[in-house]
């Protein structure tokens, strides 16, 4: 395994070695491609959901292969179903390993939940009880992700709307448990966190002490819908369609205070704004990033705003 995570052997690199280290970086949509290409080259990195990329060729793939000549890039599986009772699907995992090798990302990220019950595919990332026989069955579908591909994955944390009776453990415990199991990577999305925690009146704070943070290797902000239940307390959906507020943002502050500098990546996936909008919202997290140095003795130091 190469340092940037790429497992390449003796193949040749098809792309520039870019890597993301201490970046910010933003969704990648096809209606910010010429502004993008316009711009003077900026620091960051660009994210994709895998299964827009899936075809074989057309503008998607035109239009990506431009941008990772320049940037870093990072994959992000939706539809992988890692959480699903059934057996992981052969062809979008073969189709998901022919993208990674396609484009080098630096990073490889996927959800715990599941989204698929036999030939139906389900347009959510939906809930699983935390459960032993949950965990090994999740941690299998992991492994065989990992075989395939070659190479490590991050697992993200779930937005949560309700709790199962049946779980015997919390989730910080389940994905503690799952990344020493399969040596699979972190994804912490700080913004699922704040949402989890409004919905299901827990400690936002209390669930980031308990995380294993040591092992995050990325991490996701962006915007959320503020509804209401049926008994009109605090409904959070998370919706990617607006900026990242301002609690999210003193969560990410947070988060870094412990970590240091971890990539972070601003999600904007509907109501999707001019990319100056957009743009501003990752130098907002790049500025926080930057704050952020880890001394030599593994402290890390925030520098005065």
């Amino acid at each position: 395994m190469e340092p940037n995570g790429i497992a390449t052997g003796h193949r040749a690199l098809r792309f520039p070695r870019h890597r993301l280290d201490g970046m910010a970086g933003t969704s990648f949509k096809h209606e910010h491609l010429s502004a993008i290409l316009q711009q003077d080259h900026r620091k960051g990195f660009f994210e994709v959901h895998a299964e827009n990329y899936m075809g074989d060729g057309g503008p998607p793939h035109r239009a990506l292969s431009r941008i990772r000549q320049d940037y870093p890039v990072s994959i992000h599986g939706v539809c992988m179903s890692i959480g699903g009772p059934q057996p992981l699907d052969e062809l979008h995992l073969s189709r998901f390993k022919a993208l990674i090798e396609r484009y080098e990302p630096a990073l490889v990220s996927e959800h715990l939940a599941w989204s698929t019950h036999e030939t139906t595919y389900f347009n959510d990332l939906l809930p699983l009880p935390y459960t032993a026989g949950t965990l090994q069955h999740v941690a299998d579908h992991i492994d065989q992700v990992q075989e395939t591909i070659g190479r490590q994955i991050l697992l993200e944390n779930p937005s949560s709307y309700l709790t199962f009776t049946e779980s015997t453990m919390t989730e910080t415990a389940f994905i503690r448990e799952l990344a020493r199991r399969t040596g699979c990577g972190l994804l912490l999305d700080v913004n699922n966190v704040f949402v989890s925690a409004t919905n299901l009146s827990t400690s936002a704070l209390a669930y980031l002490a308990d995380y294993p943070l040591d092992v995050v290797q990325e991490i996701h902000l962006a915007g959320h819908a503020v509804q209401s239940d049926e008994n009109g307390a605090p409904l959070l959906i998370d919706s990617h369609d607006g900026p990242v507020c301002d609690a999210v943002w003193a969560l990410y502050e947070t988060v870094l205070g412990r970590t240091g500098p971890i990539a972070t990546l601003v999600e904007w996936d509907s109501a999707i704004p001019d990319w100056p909008t957009l743009t501003r919202e990752a130098e907002a997290a790049q500025a926080i990033l930057d704050r952020c140095t880890v001394t030599n003795d593994g402290r890390v130091r925030r520098a005065a705003v």
